[in-house]
């Protein structure tokens, strides 16, 4: 009987420090250890609104529009926005 009450305090022990050090690996993963970059979105860098955009050089209707203006300007034609004022007043005129 002894011998049982032995190989239950080793196993609940066991059982204690294998839960230790799982919670500490899992804290550890969810700390400071992910990897991201410093700042991936366009709106916030100084930079892409002064400088031209990639594809002027191949795209006519480029020429002239920063990087950020372009980024807008191929959302805009990815959701049917109007381009230039004329095709807004037209829109208004029809509805």
């Amino acid at each position: 009987m002894r011998k049982q009450s032995i190989n239950k305090m080793v196993f609940a022990g066991t059982a204690f420090a294998g839960g230790i050090i799982l919670f500490n690996n899992i804290r550890k993963k969810n700390g400071k250890r992910v990897w991201v970059y410093e700042d991936n979105d366009m709106r916030n860098s100084v930079t892409v609104d002064r400088e031209e955009s990639v594809n002027a050089k191949y795209d006519d209707a480029e020429k002239g529009l920063t990087q950020l203006d372009a980024a807008y300007r191929s959302e805009w034609q990815a959701n049917g926005f109007p381009q230039t004022h004329r095709e807004l007043e037209n829109l208004k005129a029809n509805k």
